[in-house]
Parts: C-alpha cells; structure tokens; sequence
C-alpha cells in the first residue's frame, strides 16, 4: 500500500448488548478522531443484541454520517461480528477495537503513525488485565503457551483484538474463508511487517464481559484445532507406545515358557481386563480428535456464511 500523508480510516467496533455504554465510547473516540487531519469512517457491527442497542447505534447514525451500523440476524460471536466489520470495510487502514471502553482510543494515532512507517500489522498487547483476576491470566497465559508450542504460528500471548492493519493485510485476511476462526492466529500467520503497541486495559465502563467461561473455551478450541495437527500425532503416539508395551507383555510371558515357569502364570481375567480397557481408552481419545477434525471439514465443505446480515445478506 502507498504510504499517504492523509489516509481513510475505517473504525470496525463488534457489540453485543452494550447499550449502557455505547454512547459514551463513541464520544471518547469521536474526541480522538476530530484532532487527526485523517478521514474516518466507523463500522458497528451489532451481533445480535436483544438489550436496546440497535436503537443506540440507529441514534448515532443520524447523527453522525460517518457511522454506518451492520446488523446480524443473530449472536454469531465476536469473532464472526469482526469479520463482519472488516468485509464491509475499504480504508486504506482499518482498526479494530471493543466497544466496552477498554481499549483506548487514545492509541490511534499512534498506530496510523507506525502504518505510515511502513508496518502492515500493528498488534496491541495487554500489559496487565483490567478485570478477570488471577485465574483468567493463569489460563490465558497457559492457552498461548500451549498452543505456540503445538503449532507453527506464534500468537502473542496477551494480543488483544485491537489492531491496525494495512488495506493489503485486511485483503490478505479476507481471502481466507474458514468457519471456526480465531483472528489472532489468523493474522499471525500471514507474516506480514507487524509491530507489538503495549498498552493498559482500561476498566469497562459499565456492564460485564460477554466472553463466558463457554465461550472461552470454544475460542480455545478454535485455535488449537485450527493451527494444529499435534493432537492427532499425539494419538499416533499413544497407539504406537501400547504396541510397545503389547511387545514387552509378549516378552515377558515367553520367558515363562523358556525357562519351564508356565504353572506360576496366575490367571490372566483382571490383567486382560486391565489391558483391554486401557486400549480401548486410549482408542476413544484418538478417535475423538479425528472426529473434532472430521467435524471442522464437515462444516468448512457445507459452505455456511460465518455470519448473516438482517437485510439477508452473507458474508463478503
């Protein structure tokens, strides 16, 4: 992309039942954006919510010809909502950002600053958690651990969905369609010139986060499986330790018939037993990740949208 001096801006901000304080998050961030000499344009992409905020968004759009509100026909997720925000997109930069209040917009002009140093990818990181306490930062920081471990694509641990990124990052992410995404592997993978922007989350203005323990772990899952061929090895491995383990019971038994020891064999009922229901075991786990797999090409092959707009329109 040409490095301009003045550069379209689009502004892509996913919200679900946030009507206590979008208001008020667009008033800080139009704050920011009347000081930059840049034209903006921003994107609510409204995922669903069922607590008053389409009214809000609608209010603000009236009053404000620079916002444009995209209404999905139901709750597809945040990662769904943001993909819905970059299709609609076509700045020659694009930010995305929560719409809860804690991600700063004091930082943008910062990124568009790096953006016109050439950077494609301008990846804010948490230096510390807002709310969500001890135990949220312990599993989130194991979850990085383990997946840059098993995969081929590092995520940075901390990454926060507030990112800047270039008109050819943005096309680079449009190209891929995958369902399950997880954006953060996603835009790591595509290699492109990044730079990390450190930052303190900001409390929430109001409300509770809409991330639950479910959804959590169903992103967690999106991404391991998504990046990761490792669980299937780790089948192959179980599978080629217990004939291991079958070759040295076979062993060990024949040097009971060598030596002429056989009458001290005691019956075999419990051990067999043992043997078989730890073989079968290990069994349903390995063909438990091959059908999570199975499971992700069957919903990549249907061709589903990841998203639907109320006008009824799909993805891209």
């Amino acid at each position: 992309m040409p490095r301009k001096t003045r550069l379209s801006v689009d502004i892509v901000i996913p919200v679900f039942n946030e009507a206590t304080v979008v208001e008020q998050t667009y008033a800080g961030l139009r704050s920011i954006l009347d000081s930059l000499p840049h034209t903006f344009k921003i994107y609510y992409v409204n995922d669903g919510s069922t607590d008053g905020t389409s009214d809000r968004l609608a209010s603000l759009a009236k009053k404000d010809r620079n916002v444009q509100v995209i209404e999905l026909s139901r709750n597809f997720g945040h990662q769904a909502a943001l993909t819905a925000g970059l299709a609609a997109s076509h700045g020659d930069v694009v930010i995305t950002m929560d719409g809860d209040g804690q991600h700063p917009p004091e930082l943008i002009p910062q990124m568009l600053d790096l953006i016109k140093q050439g950077y494609d990818i301008i990846q804010t990181q948490r230096m510390e958690e807002a709310e969500g306490g001890t135990f949220k930062q312990w599993t989130s920081a194991g979850f990085y651990r383990l997946l840059n471990l098993i995969s081929g694509t590092q995520v940075l641990p901390g990454g926060a969905d507030f990112r800047a990124l270039s008109r050819n990052a943005v096309e680079g992410l449009k190209s891929m369609p995958e369902y399950h995404r997880f954006l953060r592997g996603m835009i790591s993978w595509m290699g492109y010139p990044s730079i990390i922007l450190p930052y303190h989350e900001q409390k929430r203005l109001a409300g509770k986060s809409k991330y639950s323990a479910g959804k959590m772990i169903q992103l967690a899952m999106d991404a391991i499986f998504s990046f990761s061929l490792v669980p299937l090895y780790i089948g192959l491995s179980l599978g080629g330790l217990l004939l291991c383990l079958a070759f040295l019971e076979m062993v060990y038994v024949l040097s009971f018939w060598v030596t002429g020891r056989t009458a001290s064999l005691a019956p075999g009922w419990s051990s067999l037993m043992f043997a078989i229901l730890i073989t079968g075991g290990f069994l349903m786990i390995s063909l438990g990740f091959v059908a999570v797999y199975v499971g992700y090409i069957f919903q990549e092959v249907k061709g589903r949208p990841v998203y639907l707009k109320k006008n009824g329109e799909k993805n891209g």
